[in-house]
């Protein structure tokens, strides 16, 4: 009988050819044996090759099923932001308002560019390449960028209303120049570089932020900045009564022009 099914021919009493349905029942067969865990098979015996696929859905982890439909969230590597990419030694972002103002003042007499940007502005993008190329051959000029996005409320004490926008500081100067431009534009910002970056001597120490910009930041409650106003200059007039009043006054008498008016004595006493 097993020859016969092998051969695929049986002859049944009634002398009949069953070797088509002997050949099918064989196959049901050998397509049974090969059910594997859950898993149906499909086999060619020509190639000799098996692939093999659920035959029912696997159940999903836990923190899948507890995941609503539209909630799940797939994470890649972020590319590095525009604003980061070709940096040199003499740039850098700018933290805080107190990290800008205090840049400043320690730069001496060095020139600063501030540069204001967001990471949404396509000006600003298409700009910080050429920023990049001109902060490398200008090493002696420091460059601190600002994103507006970080630090709206500071833009905003600041007065900076449009992007991109830079502001340029130079030593005792302070602000000397301040402008917005584009790629079409950018003869302003080579102009500006190339006009208060030139070397040239100390005029004392470096002024930073102006008065009425120190005062805005520190008016800010959404910021984290002190400024200790320096107190007022003293007219000359006053500063000169004020020494010849003090014990031990001056050696010798001063105008009485000087000492203002309603002063009884025009000579003031020597000391001895």
């Amino acid at each position: 009988m097993a020859d016969a099914l092998c051969n695929g021919v049986v002859a049944s009493p009634c002398g009949r050819d069953v070797a088509g349905r002997a050949r099918g029942a064989a196959r049901a067969a050998l397509a049974e044996s090969l059910q594997v865990a859950g898993h149906a098979s499909k086999t060619s015996f020509s190639a000799g090759r098996m692939s093999v696929k659920d035959s029912k859905p696997r159940p999903l982890s836990r923190s899948l099923e507890a995941a609503a439909p539209g909630q799940m969230n797939l994470s890649f590597p972020k590319a590095m932001r525009w604003w980061k990419k070709g940096l040199h030694p003499n740039m850098r972002e700018v933290e805080s308002a107190q990290d800008l103002a205090d840049s400043l003042l320690s730069a001496g007499d060095k020139l600063v560019v501030v540069d204001f940007f967001s990471p949404g502005c396509g000006g600003c993008r298409a700009l910080h390449p050429k920023i990049a190329q001109f902060a490398e051959k200008n090493p002696g000029v420091q460059f601190l960028q600002v994103n507006y996005e970080t630090h709206k409320s500071m833009c905003y004490s600041l007065r900076v209303h449009v992007l991109p926008f830079f502001r340029f500081y130079r030593g005792a100067e302070g602000r000397v120049s301040s402008f917005s431009c584009t790629n079409a534009t950018i003869n302003k910002f080579k102009d500006a570089l190339a006009k208060h970056g030139a070397e040239r001597c100390s005029l004392g120490p470096a002024r930073g932020l102006d008065e009425s910009e120190l005062m805005a930041l520190a008016e800010n409650r959404d910021l984290h900045f002190t400024y200790d106003k320096p107190g007022g200059l003293v007219p000359l007039a006053e500063a000169i009564a004020k020494e010849a009043a003090a014990p031990g006054g001056p050696w010798l008498p001063l105008p009485a022009s000087l000492l203002g008016q309603g002063s009884d004595n025009s000579l003031l006493p020597s000391g001895r």
